[in-house]
């Protein structure tokens, strides 16, 4: 079956797209490179020894989508394509809108004429807001974002929710908590642009001396050591998950399904015990200052991911310092690679 992944090159699209290879699916991928590398096509093929049918251009470009849609029998699309810094999103809101809600909208309007279903979007924990009680659940009610980011993964997912009870499709809307890590062949990771937006690549960066120190934004919160908590997902087990919401869309009997899951370990870890988490799966030291806190960051995150596992048969399986250590590993690898 040939499933288009959006953002395939991306963090966790590339890592998708070699589940995706592994499970036997064709992969079309589209990807403009705003976030990616071409070279991550490579390192798929090298890992997978398949390589996926590649078109480098912006969703925002409908007649080049509609070329793709003309040229593949699509069966399926796991959508990724989005800017996703919350920080800039802030600084740069019109920016967010038009690039994640446009290209969502021009990929539908496809599948909608062609009468194509199995939709699959990359959402995320920030639909949630600050939530009043933790672990946060599939039925934990939905504020206003903090972020204009945030923002644009609730009204994509309003904008799903009508398509698929307007025009009998099967959607799945998947809110990751906080991925991290790398391929365990350290071939893939995340590849921020400028000074990462992340906390994990910017412990790694700080830790190979890219950059002096780790910025920790904000040590009032009121959390045990005062920084901000988060649940941190392995990227390999969260794109297990994309395969498994896959398969069963596919397999429904129904017309119209509208699913959706909660991606995260069920624990959450602050800032500090990541960065001291870190230290220790790899023996080495990251320097970090205070800063003030970052517009539209939340005190506290972390997942319910029991609906996951009943009806996926999905759950979390890696540690955080097993994930730690693939990113280390992945930064000795771009190390070797530009020198």
């Amino acid at each position: 079956m040939s499933i288009l992944v959006t953002g395939g090159l991306g963090y966790i699209g590339s890592h998708t797209v070699v589940e995706l290879i592994n499970n036997n699916f064709d992969v079309i991928i589209v990807d403009d490179l705003s976030n990616s590398e071409k070279f991550i096509l490579d390192n798929i093929e090298e890992i997978t020894g398949k390589r996926p049918i590649f078109y480098p251009f912006d969703l925002r470009r409908k007649e080049l989508l509609t070329q793709v849609f003309d040229a593949h029998h699509i069966e399926g699309c796991i959508n990724f394509a989005a800017s996703k810094a919350v920080g800039e999103s802030m600084t740069e809101p019109l920016k967010y809108y038009e690039n994640n809600l446009f290209s969502l909208i021009n990929v539908l309007q496809e599948f909608r004429e062609r009468n194509i279903s199995n939709f699959i979007f990359s959402s995320s924990c920030t639909v949630y807001g600050q939530a009043d009680e933790m672990p946060i659940d599939e039925n934990t009610p939905l504020k206003e974002a903090e972020s204009s980011y945030g923002k644009t993964k609730q009204m994509g997912e309003d904008i799903l929710k009508d398509f698929s009870r307007a025009y009998q499709k099967r959607v799945t809307l998947l809110r990751y908590f906080n991925p991290i890590g790398a391929h365990p062949t350290a071939l893939l990771g995340e590849l921020p642009a400028g000074i990462p937006n992340n906390l994990v690549p910017y412990v790694t960066q700080t830790a190979a001396g890219i950059r002096e120190k780790l910025s920790v934004w904000g040590d009032d919160y009121p959390t045990e050591d005062g920084t901000a908590i988060r649940d941190y997902i392995y990227v390999v087990d969260l794109a297990k998950a994309h395969v498994a919401a896959l398969k069963k869309l596919m397999h429904s009997n129904e017309e119209t399904v509208l699913d959706i899951y909660n991606l995260g370990t069920g624990k959450g870890s602050s800032v500090l015990e990541v960065v001291k988490a870190f230290e220790l799966a790899n023996g080495v030291p990251v320097p970090y200052q205070i800063c003030p806190r970052r517009e539209g960051d939340i005190t506290v995150a972390y997942a319910n991911a029991d609906k996951a596992e009943r009806e996926l048969g999905w759950k979390s399986e890696t540690t955080l310092e097993e994930a730690l250590k693939t990113t280390w590993e992945w930064q000795k690898y771009l190390k070797d690679r530009n020198n």
